[in-house]
C-alpha cells in the first residue's frame, strides 16, 4: 500500500492536476458505496425489529395458558430409575389438555419430578390447541427483536460494502497496471543522458 500523508477531508474532491479519471471514479464510488452501506443497514434493521416485535405481540395475544393432566405418574426421586433426581429438576411426562374449541389434546412436557397422576399443570397452546412454549414477554421480545435486527442490518450493510471493497479493488488493480504501462513507456527515458 502506497504513503498517502496525512489525512485531509474530502481530499477525494479537491482539485488536483494528477487526479486522474479512476481517482474520482473511485471517489464516487466510495462515497455511494458507504451511503448504500448506512441505508441498506438501518432499513434492514428497522424492518427486520418490527417484523419481529410484531410476531412476537401477535403471539402474545393468540397463545394462551391451559390447564393440562398428568397422565401418567412423572419420575421422582422415589422412583429406583432416577434416585439421583431431586424434587425441584423437571422430567418429561405425559399430559392431556382440552382446547379452547373442546378437542382433547395429549403431549410432552417437563413437569416436577414425582408429579402424580392427574396433577394439574399449566401449558401454553396456540388457537388450534397445540403445545408452544411461553410467550416472549414485552421486553423479552424488545431485546430478540433489537438484536434480530442489528444482526440483519449488519449482514445486509455486509453486501454493498463488499461489493465496493471488490470494486475498488479492481480499480487498484486496474490503475497499478496503468502505472506499469506507463513505466514500461516513460522508465527508459530517465536512464538517458542529456547533453
Amino acid at each position: 500500500m502506497a504513503f498517502r500523508g496525512p489525512k485531509v477531508w474530502l481530499w477525494r474532491w479537491r482539485r488536483n492536476p494528477l487526479k486522474r479519471r479512476a481517482d474520482a471514479v473511485e471517489s464516487w464510488i466510495v462515497l455511494g458505496a458507504w451511503l448504500i452501506t448506512v441505508l441498506a443497514g438501518v432499513l434492514a434493521g428497522l424492518t427486520a425489529t418490527r417484523s419481529v416485535e410484531h410476531e412476537l405481540a401477535q403471539e402474545r395475544v393468540d397463545w394462551k395458558p391451559v390447564v393440562a393432566l398428568v397422565t401418567q405418574d412423572a419420575p421422582g426421586p422415589s422412583s429406583p430409575a432416577n434416585d439421583s433426581r431431586t424434587n425441584s429438576e423437571p422430567v418429561w411426562a405425559k399430559v392431556r389438555w382440552t382446547a379452547t374449541d373442546g378437542s382433547s389434546h395429549t403431549g410432552q412436557i417437563r413437569v416436577p419430578s414425582g408429579s402424580a397422576l392427574g396433577t394439574p399443570v399449566t401449558v401454553w397452546t396456540d388457537p388450534q390447541g397445540h403445545l408452544v412454549t411461553r410467550p416472549a414477554t414485552a421486553s423479552q421480545a424488545r431485546l430478540r427483536a433489537t438484536l434480530i435486527g442489528t444482526l440483519l442490518g449488519v449482514g445486509a450493510a455486509a453486501v454493498p460494502f463488499a461489493g465496493a471493497r471488490a470494486l475498488r479493488g479492481r480499480l487498484e488493480r486496474r490503475r497499478m497496471d496503468q502505472w506499469d504501462e506507463d513505466w514500461a513507456r516513460f522508465g527508459p527515458l530517465w536512464g538517458r543522458k542529456t547533453g
